[in-house]
């Protein structure tokens, strides 16, 4: 028989003694959990605690029953102003390469961890359209060399300020040099974090408005100056060159002196091209530009021969209902309109003259801003230039200094 006062007494050390167990069994599943959690994971980032710092390796506790250490080309990596500065009992991130070595080593990375994360913070960066203050770190011809949390970023010439370009003059590799050290405020444009690639944009960090843009540079531009631009885009009717941040026009007919049928043919975007401004229209906000007009023209130096009352040989090339072509000497051509064909009224060019026909003409008109030469086939007996005939056959007839020598 079970005495009644010591039933509750056995009850509490029953209750007791399953808290115990419960107890006991949370510990063992919490240690178990740590357990667990105590060992590295490749390819992890972890928070590690500086243990020891030789001039060999950097032994570093993770938590681990062995600690992490950083050895090896991960040591070498890590900048000396960087290396000099970590301290014993310093907490600092580390990407596990190797979990255990066959010593038994957890093998770390600092250099790795600190690229991972900056990544992580570029991207998201990204995501928000966050802006970033940095320095300038390098350059190379195409543009800037800027350090985002530790990753290399580069500013394509393009994406720098109209104000950082206007700074430098000329087109040389080192032309960035003096702004190295500089204070600069990006944004970041493209992260791809499988190539290595992170582009940033001055421009994008301090927006200017393209259409304040273009009004500032047009109120700077001239007619006659000569720049060196990007294509940016091409059209039918020409292609746009960007000059200075604002885009102007280079017509299809001031692509070439030669004939060309489509800008692809001569021009691709993202080219670099020397254009020359010849006109400014500061109303309507336009920019013409032209790419031919900074070479000589060919056709002013091929009727450089030529002179009006002059006789010429000619052949004719087409018909049209306003006149017939002849060709000169080489690919020039010339027009003789329907009113210079003969003394009498025809109705079209075929009945005094056919394709083919070798003639002697004479030249009543030369136009060099239209590159046009105008024939005549009625005046070659002309009597208003008989005087100019007479000198052109004396001239003909006198022998040249060389030859009476």
């Amino acid at each position: 028989m079970i005495d009644e006062q010591e039933a509750p007494k056995g009850q509490a050390g029953r209750d007791e003694q399953s808290q115990n167990e419960n107890h006991e069994t949370m510990e063992s599943l919490m240690r178990s959990e740590d357990a667990g959690l105590e060992f590295p994971i490749q390819g992890e980032i972890r928070q590690g605690v500086i243990a020891s710092i030789s001039s060999s390796q950097i032994l570093v506790s993770v938590g681990s029953k062995s600690e992490g250490v950083i050895m090896g080309r991960e040591l070498e990596q890590i900048p000396v102003s960087e290396r000099e500065a970590l301290t014993v009992g310093q907490e600092i991130p580390v990407y596990v390469i190797n979990p255990e070595d066959q010593n038994g080593n957890v093998i770390l990375s600092y250099t790795r961890a600190r690229e991972a994360m900056g990544w992580e913070l570029v991207e998201k960066m990204q995501e928000g359209n966050e802006s970033f203050e940095g320095k300038i770190d390098g350059y190379n011809k195409g543009g800037l060399i800027v350090l985002v949390h530790g990753l290399r970023g580069f500013i394509p010439a393009s994406q720098i300020s109209m104000a950082r370009r206007s700074s430098v003059q000329g087109d040389t590799p080192d032309r960035w040099a003096k702004m190295i050290g500089e204070t600069i405020g990006v944004r970041i444009i493209e992260v791809d974090r499988a190539r290595r690639r992170l582009i940033l944009s001055e421009r994008a960090a301090n927006p200017e408005s393209r259409q304040s843009l273009k009004e500032r540079v047009i109120e700077g531009l001239e007619e006659g100056q000569v720049y060196t631009g990007r294509v940016t885009s091409v059209a039918d009717f020409g292609a746009f060159v960007n000059v200075n941040g604002a885009d102007g026009l280079v017509h299809l007919s001031e692509l070439s002196w030669d004939r060309v049928q489509h800008p692809s043919e001569v021009l691709e975007v993202g080219q670099e091209v020397k254009v020359k401004v010849i006109s400014v229209d500061k109303d309507k906000k336009r920019i013409g530009l032209s790419i031919r007009a900074l070479k000589g023209d060919p056709w002013t130096e091929k009727v450089a021969k030529f002179k009006v009352g002059q006789l010429v040989e000619g052949t004719i090339t087409r018909l049209t209902k306003f006149g017939a072509f002849a060709r000169l000497e080489g690919d020039v051509e010339g027009l003789i309109h329907i009113s210079e064909l003969s003394e009498n009224r025809i109705n079209h060019p075929k009945e005094s003259v056919k394709e083919g026909d070798v003639l002697t003409l004479r030249v009543i008109r030369i136009d060099e801003d239209q590159r046009r030469i105008g024939l005549s086939l009625r005046k070659v007996d002309s009597g208003a230039y008989a005087d100019m005939d007479m000198k052109a056959l004396a001239a003909e007839l006198t022998p040249d200094k060389e030859e009476q020598e």
